[in-house]
């Protein structure tokens, strides 16, 4: 059962979901060690997860969820990643996919999936690497897909495809695109290939799997590149980009400030050669330090100010500019390589602290060394983004 919420502002209905993420917050760092054994998150930081209701913070009330804006549902996801990253990015992964099924998929079937009970949970690869084809009804669905992160306790699996005419042809649509969609197919229907075996982000349970000619109704699916939401809630028309890869920007905060929490603690009673105390005690430390906090505190700024500004924007019913999804893209990306600095500076300082496990801060470097290698925030999605935001700088 949903949780009945207060009618107040939003900021106060923010601090209520962050109460809700730190009470799962303790569960999940001490199911931290035990998440990354079982390379998924454990039944244990599932129902914390579940039972605070935040699986769904990003669905509509209508339908029993938050309702949240999209920097209130990022202040949670940072918290959920500052307990432990690979929970973090697991629960990024849910939330986010399915605010885009509830705001894009068929009202039925969006209905079907989140409004009844058990609510329904997301996971899946929405790119579109399968195929398919149209038959009365729906689509029969082929593909083999990856990086299915938070599969193990999610209920409907996403599986992006393009349709093909009968002699296998990508069928095109009228923008001259391949005619691409998401299905969203029941987990039992699909098959898991257990293949997760990574240096870091080890907890997310981000196996490949596949479908074989699998029947998926209309009501199940969404035009993937669609920019018009079928609910009314704003937060949707943030769209795939906004809401689905601006989502690795808290994670990555959440890195970053695990990462400054670990290390005050390593270093205050930490004795190494050359220092006349402890390293906690040091000037090299503390100027290294206090660079690497503000950048933190710089980047944790910029990306709520850039997507509250986008979440303003959409608020009042205005479109989204160039440069509103730019800076969405430059913020994702940003994050990142700062939370790479930051969780690097901190293994520099830690000595073998990182290096003996289980090791909070350990994980914190190489569940960072894996979330800066992903696609959607490689580097040249800044030179995607440059060319909206320079304009700006002309005089």
């Amino acid at each position: 059962m949903t949780v009945t919420v207060p009618d107040t502002d939003r900021a106060s209905r923010t601090e209520y979901w962050l109460d809700r993420a730190r009470s799962a917050a303790e569960v999940i760092e001490a199911e931290a060690d035990a998440i990354e054994a079982e390379a998924t998150i454990t039944e244990r930081a599932y129902r914390a997860l579940a039972d605070n209701d935040l699986f769904w913070i990003l669905i509509p009330e209508e339908y029993g969820g938050a309702g949240l804006d999209i920097v209130s549902a990022f202040k949670v996801v940072q918290e959920i990643a500052r307990a432990d990253g690979s929970a973090g990015w697991a629960f990024m992964a849910n939330a986010c996919s399915m605010a885009v099924a509830a705001g894009f998929t068929d009202p039925d079937g969006a209905r079907e999936m989140f409004a009844g009970e058990p609510r329904g949970i997301t996971a899946g690869m929405v790119v579109p690497t399968g195929s398919a084809v149209r038959v009365d009804g729906g689509y029969r669905v082929t593909g083999r897909f990856q990086f299915a992160s938070g599969s193990a306790h999610a209920s409907w699996i996403g599986a992006g495809f393009i349709v093909s005419d009968d002699d296998g042809q990508p069928i095109i649509d009228e923008n001259g695109q391949p005619d691409a969609h998401i299905a969203w197919i029941p987990r039992d229907e699909v098959e898991f290939l257990d293949n997760w075996n990574v240096m870091g982000m080890v907890g997310t349970g981000s196996y490949d799997y596949q479908v074989v000619d699998v029947f998926v109704p209309e009501r199940f699916t969404m035009e993937t590149f669609s920019t018009d939401p079928v609910r009314p809630e704003p937060v949707y028309r943030l769209g795939l980009m906004g809401i689905g890869v601006g989502g690795h920007a808290p994670v990555a905060l959440g890195l970053a400030e695990r990462a400054l929490q670990e290390i005050v603690g390593i270093v205050e009673g930490k004795i190494r050669p050359g220092y006349t105390g402890p390293v906690g005690e040091s000037d090299l430390f503390r100027i290294d330090f206090a660079r690497h906090e503000a950048r933190y505190r710089a980047a944790r700024a910029f990306v709520y100010e850039v997507f509250g500004d986008a979440q303003a924007a959409v608020d009042a019913d205005r479109p989204l500019t160039e440069e509103h999804n730019a800076r969405l893209r430059q913020a994702a990306t940003w994050a990142q390589e700062v939370a790479g600095d930051v969780v690097m500076f901190a293994h520099r300082w830690a000595g073998s602290a990182t290096v003996r496990q289980p090791s909070a801060l350990g994980r914190c470097v190489r569940d960072a060394a894996v979330a800066t290698q992903h696609a959607l925030v490689d580097r040249m999605t800044l030179v995607d983004a440059a060319p909206a935001i320079m304009p700006a700088y002309r005089r």
